[in-house]
């Protein structure tokens, strides 16, 4: 399978962690069930507070935190809304074949499936997805500054307003 074209970008700078949550914040306003979005950036980017945001702005129970060592976490709304599944692909080497374990594939129907670290791992589950590249200094610094790329992928991204995420 062909990967897909990308059909919307919204480029962004955010400069301290509660400026990422809110963009999680932002960005699940864009949201609905059979969403997946994919979360890219270097160990300490900023990938799980964005997924807390996006945990935020869903209205989702329990606390959004990282699940490497259960690997994915299933969030039930609170409110009139899709649940979040959070998944941790780090520790998992293979591809999609690992991941069946994991039924993402009926989740996503019904779910906004939300994978760090699935690059390469999880593309197969639908064309239709978002990509978020976090970017930070790496090195010993204490720079908040990241900087966001947001990829819309396939038919249902394809020419979303991504704009609104940079408000």
């Amino acid at each position: 399978m062909e990967a897909a074209a990308p059909h919307s970008t919204a480029e962004l700078t955010v400069t301290s962690p509660d400026q990422m949550r809110d963009l999680g914040r932002r960005l699940a306003k864009l949201l609905r069930a059979g969403d997946l979005v994919l979360l890219s950036g270097e160990l300490g980017a900023g990938k799980t507070t964005l997924t807390r945001g996006l945990g935020e702005g869903l209205g989702v129970r329990g606390a959004v935190t990282s699940p490497t060592f259960v690997i994915a976490r299933v969030h039930p709304p609170l409110v009139d809304g899709p649940p979040l599944v959070h998944v941790d692909a780090y520790r998992l080497s293979g591809g999609l074949d690992e991941m069946e374990d994991l039924d993402l594939d009926v989740s996503l129907p019904e779910s906004v499936v939300v994978v760090e670290w699935g690059e390469g791992k999880v593309e197969e589950l639908t064309e239709d997805r978002l990509h978020v590249v976090i970017h930070r200094a790496v090195g010993d610094t204490t720079d908040e500054v990241r900087h966001v790329t947001v990829r819309g992928m396939g038919a249902r991204w394809a020419g979303a307003a991504l704009g609104p995420l940079s408000a």
